[in-house]
């Protein structure tokens, strides 16, 4: 970690995975440079999400999924906190809308009672109701612990954090390749306005979307390594008029994702999505006829709910790496054991709940390449 390198560690991406790498990275003494392709941080994965702090109730055990959730939300509450980013801890209801779903969420409370989630509560659909009283519920699962924050005023404080360690946050500087070097550590060239050619010992890419294309610029990156890209689209509409619930409502999980949910946000308007729908191109348009559907989906544990007072909000696309017939694959950190380069960290499928777990991730990270 000396004279031959510009830097110690190189991060190509400035979403909140991407930066809580460098932030655990500069939190140990190292140099950093966080290379990001956009005009700001966070603009790709990180700024079309819920904006929800999830207990980790849901991943296999064992998965890195359960272990970085739990860990990273409870880090991240801390780091809210101490940084004085808003933040709501309001708990969330998984609700059974009838008998039928009472096993689902039943075997959702064994599996988070195993990751650690702590203050879980059976609920009967009367005491579901006593807490949100427009809600149709046979019976529901309470997690105290999940909430809603402000996703980019954390960047911010992270990118903070590297900077007053004396890193680098530079933007409108899209990574174009990278080439090991015969001692060790790699020469990155980066485009852009701020275009140049550095050397840096260690690398880690989490640039979401574009993992797959990044991880093919790096020499010598076997093919064979790099999963499959899928582009998992999400829309959100947003409610008019008042919020019927202070919780996050969520019915059990659909295929491949959580399924269209309730949040208040920290407006205090209330917000359903996303849904899932595989396509083929980054397209971030929201279909207003999508509004009957939802508002058929959200009936079941609000009947209150009418297609008028649904207005399109934003959609968000999930860097899966699984096909729509596929079980859901758990985090992919991919350092030399998978792919034979030494001082490469490459991450590949971090979405939900990517955003909750980005600090203990970030954490990992940082643990396996400061032994490189």
């Amino acid at each position: 970690m000396t004279a031959p390198f510009d830097f110690d560690a190189t991060v190509v991406g400035a979403g909140a995975v991407g930066l809580a790498c460098g932030r655990a990275l500069a939190k140990r003494g190292l140099s950093v440079l966080v290379l990001e392709s956009e005009p700001h941080i966070g603009q790709g994965v990180s700024s079309r999400n819920s904006e929800v702090i999830h207990g980790g109730l849901y991943y296999p055990t064992g998965s890195l999924k359960a272990k970085f959730c739990v860990e990273g939300r409870r880090a991240l509450y801390d780091f809210l906190s101490s940084h004085k980013i808003d933040h709501w801890k309001c708990g969330k209801l998984v609700v059974a809308t009838e008998e039928a779903e009472v096993e689902r969420i039943e075997a959702i409370f064994e599996q988070a009672t195993t990751n650690g989630v702590e203050g879980l509560e059976h609920l009967t659909g009367a005491q579901a109701r006593a807490l949100e009283p427009e809600l149709n519920a046979h019976a529901a699962i309470l997690s105290p612990e999940s909430g809603v924050f402000a996703s980019h005023d954390y960047m911010l404080a992270l990118q903070g954090e590297i900077e007053d360690a004396g890193g680098s946050v530079v933007v409108s500087t899209p990574f174009e390749r990278a080439d090991p070097l015969p001692g060790g550590g790699f020469r990155v060239t980066a485009g852009g306005e701020g275009g140049a050619v550095l050397t840096t010992r260690l690398l880690v890419t989490a640039p979401g979307l574009s993992a797959q294309s990044v991880a093919a610029a790096i020499d010598g990156y076997p093919d064979a390594d790099i999963p499959a890209r899928h582009l998992g689209k999400g829309i959100y509409f947003r409610l008019t008029g008042p919020a019927p619930f202070n919780r996050l409502i969520y019915p059990p999980p659909i295929a491949g994702a959580l399924g269209t949910h309730y949040r208040k946000d920290l407006g205090g308007q209330g917000v359903f999505g996303p849904d899932l729908t595989y396509v083929e191109t980054e397209d971030y348009s929201v279909d207003p006829a999508k509004a009957e559907g939802f508002a058929l989906y959200i009936r079941r544990f609000w009947p209150g709910v009418t297609v008028e007072r649904l207005t399109p909000d934003y959609a968000g696309i999930r860097p899966k790496i699984h096909g729509p017939d596929e079980q859901q694959p758990d985090f992919q950190l991919h350092g030399c054991e998978h792919h034979g380069i030494d001082g490469l960290m490459a991450l590949f499928g971090i979405e939900s709940p990517g955003l909750t777990s980005s600090l203990a991730i970030g954490e990992a990270v940082a643990e396996v390449l400061m032994k490189a």
